[in-house]
């Protein structure tokens, strides 16, 4: 084992150093863009019925401006930063074959209802061909309005399976 000495910089070097690193790393960053978010693999079918879904989408929902999160996709969309996460060719999730889940009805879109602990509600279509989450945050604790801009494209992209 062998030690290394690296000899001492000045405390004024040293920040300039670390300021220089962070204004690279945010001019590489775009702050259009929201946080990460994972990408869906759907069947051919549904995938299909998302990239039609993609075309329908609003430019804003409930005031805010689509910024899509990364990795760009035709099957995710996003609103406000993160405020709002559309994400297309979700599995069906489990809590649908609980006869205890709450629902709620938007437009003539069934929505599965899921109180996240420490964040805003998931709602996931139900009776469609591919299912489709909406994820909010906070500020939507008690508030599926954003819901009312997206019920009509979903309605149009994607058929019923009833």
């Amino acid at each position: 084992m062998s030690a290394h000495r690296f000899p001492c910089l000045p405390a004024r070097a040293v920040a300039t150093a670390a300021a220089t690193v962070l204004l690279a790393v945010a001019g590489c960053s775009s702050t259009d863009a929201g946080a990460p978010v994972a990408v869906p693999s759907p069947s051919a079918e549904e995938a299909a019925f998302c990239r039609a879904l993609d075309k329908e989408l609003p430019e804003t929902v409930a005031g805010l401006d689509r910024s899509d999160p990364e990795p760009e996709s035709e099957l995710t969309a996003g609103w406000g930063d993160g405020a709002i996460v559309l994400r297309c060719g979700v599995p069906r999730p489990g809590r649908m074959s609980d006869p205890q889940a709450q629902g709620v009805e938007v437009n003539g879109v069934n929505w599965l209802l899921e109180q996240r602990e420490d964040d805003g509600p998931r709602f996931t279509s139900t009776y469609r061909k591919a299912y489709v989450e909406v994820t909010l945050d906070k500020r939507y604790a008690h508030d599926a309005g954003p819901l009312t801009d997206l019920a009509a494209p979903v309605e149009k992209a994607v058929p019923s399976s009833l």
